[in-house]
């Protein structure tokens, strides 16, 4: 007998992620962002991460049409940001302190770490889609990191 959609959140729930928000922009170059939790690295050689992104989702289209994104991985200071770019609000980008790189995307300051990634492949996942991006630029922040835990925020050692 299949699970329910709540069992399924309420067991992953449990898994503790990082938080990112992972920027780009739309075939009309105008910017979008996205909070996600599901991301992870896929190979050392070549360097390949993953995202996955809901398809109902306002920023999916941009995703799709585009060929690079960025992930940002929030340090723990920045729940602020986790929110509102997890939020419907138009003008995400709005006082937020970022640097568009060489092609134009948002690279959020202040991060933990941010990954220029070009996409490399686009997979079929349920409601999700899979996009795979090969990193092509990176840098490295100090500090710890913002946690997602049982539908809550959390730091290292709380």
């Amino acid at each position: 007998m299949p699970i329910s959609q709540e069992e399924f959140r309420a067991a992953l729930s449990r898994f503790t992620s990082g938080v990112t928000v992972v920027t780009t922009k739309d075939a009309a170059g105008n910017l979008h962002g996205i909070t996600v939790s599901a991301f992870c690295s896929v190979s050392l050689e070549p360097p390949l991460v993953l995202i996955c992104i809901e398809k109902i989702a306002g920023s999916h289209h941009a995703f799709a049409e585009s060929e690079m994104f960025v992930v940002n991985v929030l340090d723990q200071t920045q729940a602020a940001l986790s929110e509102r770019f997890a939020s419907p609000i138009d003008e995400k980008f709005d006082g937020v302190d970022m640097t568009p790189n060489i092609d134009g995307i948002p690279v959020l300051s202040g991060c933990l770490v941010n990954l220029e990634c070009r996409v490399r492949q686009t997979c079929d996942g349920g409601d999700h889609t899979i996009f795979i991006g090969e990193v092509e630029n990176v840098s490295v922040g100090e500090g710890d990191p913002l946690l997602y835990f049982r539908s809550d925020y959390r730091q290292i050692g709380s």
